[in-house]
């Protein structure tokens, strides 16, 4: 039988204590207004290209927070990526790693990487 499963992921949740909060910082370091409507009073969806991310207040409890992270978001340049965050006074939890990665932490403790694809 063949899966009839797609091949693509809908969207990723990230489990955040005040959704407001999440909603403005993660907003902030995507450079998108925070001005999109929290929906259901728990759910802001960040609007990403191709899969979204969904800011969750529901879900969150620290247990469920990613101690590793489950995805990346891509950068075309690694260096100015990690300047940007660190200027942004984001916590980082790696230096750029094998000129191709690091990693940092959402208020909430989310680890979260970026990657030069």
């Amino acid at each position: 039988m063949k899966s009839p499963l797609s091949n693509k992921v809908g969207v990723i949740f990230i489990p955040v204590s005040d959704i407001e909060k999440a909603r403005d910082w993660y907003c902030d370091i995507f450079g998108f207004p925070a001005d999109g409507e929290i929906m259901f009073g728990h759910l802001y969806s960040l609007p990403m290209q191709d899969t979204n991310i969904i800011l969750d207040s529901k879900i969150y409890s620290e247990e469920n927070t990613f101690k590793v992270s489950p995805f990346h978001i891509n950068t075309d340049d690694i260096q100015a990526a990690y300047r940007y965050m660190k200027e942004k006074g984001v916590k980082m939890i790696s230096e750029i790693q094998h000129d191709h990665f690091f990693n940092f932490q959402d208020p909430d403790g989310n680890h979260i990487m970026v990657c030069q694809c």
